[in-house]
């Protein structure tokens, strides 16, 4: 084995070999998507060597080349006194290195937004270059599987992080050599049994160290649950309505959560947050911020995108300001394009172009201009704003790896359709702050993108000056109002300055401010989400019935929390419930072990052992390695091997045994997830009188089926008569009035036996005087 170490004072890498001493074996450690970590022993006065320094690189290559170890001394070593000799005492050095990541770890990881659906391999590469893309290649990184959302965790440091995007997606990184890569978990697998001989095997142990599990219960995060609309009735005089429950909002949301913001205040584009795509240096920085001075005249090449897409879910507001354009300005301004960046594929951004001699601004929604053309004057500066509100605020789903059979199989995915409302307003800045907005368009679309990207500016040819912009997610509440005339309008929500109707906190309390207070018989309606903590329980009916033995039930359930990736909702919960089935239901789930070898083929955790031990095979993942030098020639390398499949030691899920304390925790278990109709997205009120409220169900009923109206939530079902309003088998119905506050929740039902619902309840809330 060959050691060298560069301690960094102009001599290069140093030949160590000679000073490892033998009583000390030289030990490398190696766990599955941490840093690995290298020891030893080093005597370095006969050789005539200078003590390691903190942070020289060292690196180990083994007697047939291969490279062992690559990293650094992390601490001083440490001085082991060894004995006197005839110059006096003598130290030995004891001395520990972390593996090259090491430099990374180091390092801040900048707080950024979530990878929705990108290969494992683009949100790894992407963390890498945010950090420090400079100090290693990821040529060596495949793109592998795909993440369902990764969320970075903001306090982690880069390997933990790594760590998480390759045990999202089944695979296993390294860092080796100034090279990260990442491979999905068994590219390399070693076929092993019971005394074979072609890796000398020293021992093989396996030991089952749980007990199998075929009724799952899991839970995970708080989730929008009930489609609420409540209406109450505007006096003149009234400026604050409390809504009964609190409105969901996105974990770690206060008030707000700030998915982007830049000011551009600094001398380049922060490359943490954007990707620049500007072949004719037309967009730079300046005084006045980001400065367009034109462009090559083609859509979509003049560019600046954010690195991260955005999730069109609940309530978004998009916001520019200190805007200004100059003459002949063309292009297109706080865009969100599903697609290729080009106007075509603009789902909605400001379009900026000419009009009889001056620069207008329009609202562009689908590739198509719509609302109102507004013409900016000259020296005035603007903030331009686009609201967007879509009743869900999960749009991308998790997504859950397991090995099934020596095979890795995905659980879950896909995105969640919905439509959106859009809302486009205009601040004259030269105007006073507290003057309305100008509202340019307020409408909606029946489907909208899961995810789109975010480009602050398209320069077909932009001249002018953009003094900020920024995203965030503002929770799931909308208002609007139906104002006596019969015309609707949305009631602009954020706070006060930005010519907005209305504040809503964290607990519910809509204020409207002075100026805007309701009219006596203007109907305010909010649209909000309820909150409920995500769970699902799933059974393996066969397990189920092949361990049943005589009068024994053969149900063996389990009960704890997902912890990554993340579960955000039940339709999470239910696949990673049936990911824990895939590997729970087998008599020998839970197996790990140990497996030692002298001289093998180098092996990394990440690689699979397929073992047959007394006529069984298993495939189980390496979790961990430890090499020993045995210090004899020819070179003896021990390889003691840990090894787990996931039910002992997850990898595509990491599983806690506690379950959330505010689960409510379901009485029956599933044997397919899914089996539910789709939610009332559209449902609304489509007038309110003192005797009946009338109600769009918004979609057609299903064959044999209807809408079941109850007054209170989940107790649906045929049979079940407390609580029961109603069950209409058409669309449009009538609820008739019982009282100044009513609570109704609605469910869509099929025609089957028994009838399958809608996963969660729309819920019609008032507060509005009756006859």
């Amino acid at each position: 084995m060959k050691v060298t170490i560069d301690n960094l004072d102009g001599q290069g890498a140093v030949d160590y070999s000679a000073a490892l001493c033998a009583d000390v074996p030289l030990k490398i450690e190696r766990v599955l998507n941490a840093p690995s970590r290298c020891s030893g022993m080093l005597d370095v006065s006969d050789a005539g060597l200078a003590v390691p320094m903190r942070r020289g690189r060292i690196v180990v290559i083994s007697a047939s080349g291969t490279v062992l170890f690559t990293g650094y001394v992390a601490t001083e070593p440490q001085a082991v006194y060894a004995g006197t000799a005839t110059k006096g005492p003598v130290y030995r050095y004891a001395f520990s290195a972390i593996s090259d990541e090491w430099l990374l770890d180091k390092q801040s990881v900048p707080v950024s937004g979530a990878g929705l659906a990108q290969a494992a391999g683009q949100v790894l590469t992407t963390l890498t270059n945010r950090v420090d893309g400079g100090l290693f290649t990821t040529t060596g990184v495949l793109n592998g599987a795909a993440v369902g959302v990764f969320d970075p965790a903001p306090a982690g440091s880069w390997s933990v992080n790594a760590g998480n995007v390759a045990a999202a997606t089944y695979a296993s990184y390294r860092v080796l050599n100034g090279a990260v890569s990442l491979q999905p978990a068994g590219t390399v697998t070693h076929t092993l049994s019971d005394g074979d001989g072609t890796l000398q095997v020293a021992a093989l142990q396996t030991s089952a160290v749980k007990e199998l599990a075929n009724d799952v219960t899991v839970s995970g995060e708080m989730e929008p649950a009930a489609y609420i609309t409540e209406t109450f009735a505007g006096d003149g005089t009234t400026t604050v309505f409390q809504l009964s429950e609190a409105p969901f909002r996105p974990k770690g949301a206060a008030n707000s959560s700030l998915l982007l913001s830049d000011s551009f205040n600094q001398g380049v584009f922060n490359p943490q947050v954007w990707q620049l795509a500007d072949p004719g240096s037309h967009l730079g920085l300046s005084a006045a911020g980001l400065t367009m001075t034109g462009g090559n005249g083609f859509d979509g090449q003049t560019t600046l995108m954010a690195i991260d897409a955005i999730e069109m879910g609940g309530t978004l507001v998009i916001e520019a300001g200190n805007v200004q354009f100059g003459v002949a300005s063309d292009g297109v301004v706080c865009g969100l394009y599903s697609g290729v960046i080009e106007r075509a594929n603009c789902f909605v951004g400001y379009n900026v172009r000419q009009s009889g001699g001056s620069t207008v601004v329009i609202p562009l929604v689908n590739g198509a201009e719509v609302g109102m053309v507004y013409t900016l004057l000259s020296g005035h500066t603007y903030t331009l704003r686009i609201r967007l509100h879509c009743v869900e605020t999960q749009r991308v789903l998790q997504r859950y790896y397991a090995m099934v059979d020596g095979a890795v199989e995905a659980f879950g995915g896909g995105v969640v359709s919905a439509p959106m409302a859009v809302v486009f307003e205009l601040q004259d800045l030269g105007v006073a702050s507290n003057t309305p907005a100008t509202v340019l368009y307020d409408g909606a679309v029946t489907s909208s993108p899961a995810s789109c990207s975010f480009v602050s500016v398209n320069s077909v040819q932009l001249f002018g000056s953009m003094g900020y912009c920024r995203v965030t997610q503002t929770g799931s509440a909308w208002v609007a109002s139906t104002l006596p005339s019969g015309v609707k309008m949305t009631r602009l929500i954020g706070v006060a300055g930005e010519g907005i109707n209305c504040t809503v906190s964290a607990t519910g309390k809509v204020t409207f401010l002075a100026g805007r207070v309701p009219v006596a018989g203007e109907l305010v309606t909010v649209t909000y989400r309820g909150q409920q903590r995500a769970i699902a329980r799933l059974e393996d009916p066969a397990s189920v019935a092949a361990e049943a033995e005589g009068s024994a039930p053969g149900t063996a359930r389990w009960l704890g929390k997902v912890l990554r990736p993340a579960s955000r909702s039940s339709v999470d919960c239910e696949n990673a419930a049936q990911a824990v089935l895939s590997f729970s239901a087998s008599r020998a789930a839970a197996v790990a072990g140990t497996y030692e070898a002298m001289n093998p083929s180098d092996v990394w955790p990440g690689d699979v052992l397929t073992i047959t031990s007394r006529g069984k095979t298993m495939n189980v993942v390496v979790r961990q390695v430890a090499i020993e030098d045995g210090s004899s020639w020819p070179e003896a390398l021990t390889y003691r091997i840990a090894f787990a499949n996931d039910w002992a030691e997850g990898l595509g899920l990491t599983l806690s045994e506690a379950i959330a304390a505010d689960a409510l925790l379901p009485l029956t278990a599933l044997a397919t997830p899914g089996n539910v109709l789709a939610n009332l997205q559209q449902l609304q009120v489509v007038s309110a009188t003192g005797t009946a409220l009338q109600v769009d169900a918004g979609t057609a009923p299903p064959a044999g089926g209807g809408f079941e109206v109850r007054r209170r939530d989940w107790d649906f079902g045929l049979g079940v008569d407390q609580d029961l309003v109603l069950r209409s088998p058409v669309r449009n119905f009538s609820i008739p009035r019982e009282g100044q506050v009513e609570q109704y929740y609605v469910r869509m039902y099929d025609g089957s036996a028994p009838p399958v619902y809608s996963r969660f309840s729309s819920a019609v809330f008032t507060n509005l005087p009756v006859s």
